[in-house]
């Protein structure tokens, strides 16, 4: 199996689906669900394990009864994008706790942060303390959320 979605049956679509929302399901309730008896529904998982389709298995937790319920976006805007830039400032990120995802946009700025605090009195030390502190940043853009509408994972996979 290649990166291709194009070769997953719907049978390997309907177990994505499931295990993405329930991911300590047994492979007995798993089998039940997708119409399947269990021991090919167990080589299919096996098999969407060992072809990296399913990178693992994690618990996710409350962020609101963690104390982590500021939510703020961040552009970031590079004063270099040459690889060793890139390179740098993607290293220094992976330092700061605080952001939750991080990615490179294609757009009128350089990259895009998801930053988790628990105030905005603490995400202005963050922004302050570490975010303004990331190599070869010329500038940012803050936006706060007011609610996750979506958060941890994707919707259900469509079958044609």
């Amino acid at each position: 199996m290649t990166d291709r979605s194009a070769e997953l049956d719907s049978f390997d679509r309907k177990i994505l689906d499931v295990v993405a929302v329930e991911g300590r399901i047994s492979v007995t309730e798993l089998a039940r669900r997708i119409g399947l008896s269990k021991s090919p529904t167990q080589a299919r998982l096996k098999r969407l394990e060992d072809h990296g389709l399913i990178r693992g298995y994690r618990a996710i937790f409350d962020p609101i009864r963690l104390g982590r319920d500021h939510v703020a976006f961040v552009e970031c805007k590079l004063t270099d994008t040459r690889e060793a830039a890139l390179a740098a400032f993607n290293d220094a990120v992976l330092r700061i706790p605080e952001i939750e995802q991080c990615h490179l946009i294609a757009g009128q700025f350089d990259y895009l942060l998801k930053v988790r605090t628990s105030s905005m009195s603490s995400y202005r030390i963050v922004l302050a303390e570490k975010i303004s502190t990331l190599p070869f940043l010329a500038n940012t853009s803050t936006y706060v959320a007011m609610q996750a509408v979506k958060e941890d994972g994707v919707g259900p996979t469509v079958v044609s």
